[in-house]
């Protein structure tokens, strides 16, 4: 299965974190005083610390609320993990200016194929 259904729509968020924690990408992220912690062991990173290998967006149909985005993100020590936040107006601000400046940023061409 793609992250792209039958009918051209993106899958579910919840679908394509269960697909990046099935390649490995199990580690869970979130912002502590403007840097990527792991939440785990608390470690944090710079952004030049931080390689985004793929991004989602996701638009709810009627609520702006809906709209999050999902980092597929490796550190230079090697931990593989996920970074979900809402997009667009309820963006958090910490999360956005963060990966704005994170200048190794991909987005692949395929998506969360089986």
């Amino acid at each position: 299965m793609k992250s792209i259904n039958a009918l051209g729509r993106m899958r579910s968020l919840s679908y394509c974190m269960d697909k990046a924690i099935s390649r490995g990408y199990s580690a869970h992220f979130n912002m502590h005083h403007a840097l990527l912690q792991h939440a785990d062991s608390g470690k944090t990173y710079q952004p030049e610390q931080v390689h985004v290998v793929d991004f989602y967006r996701f638009e709810g149909v009627s609520d702006p609320e809906d709209n999050a985005i999902l980092y597929i993100i490796e550190t230079n020590d090697g931990r593989k993990g996920t970074l979900a936040d809402a997009f667009g107006a309820y963006a958090d601000a910490e999360v956005s200016d963060f990966f704005q400046a994170v200048t190794d940023i991909h987005k692949k061409k395929t998506s969360l194929e089986a």
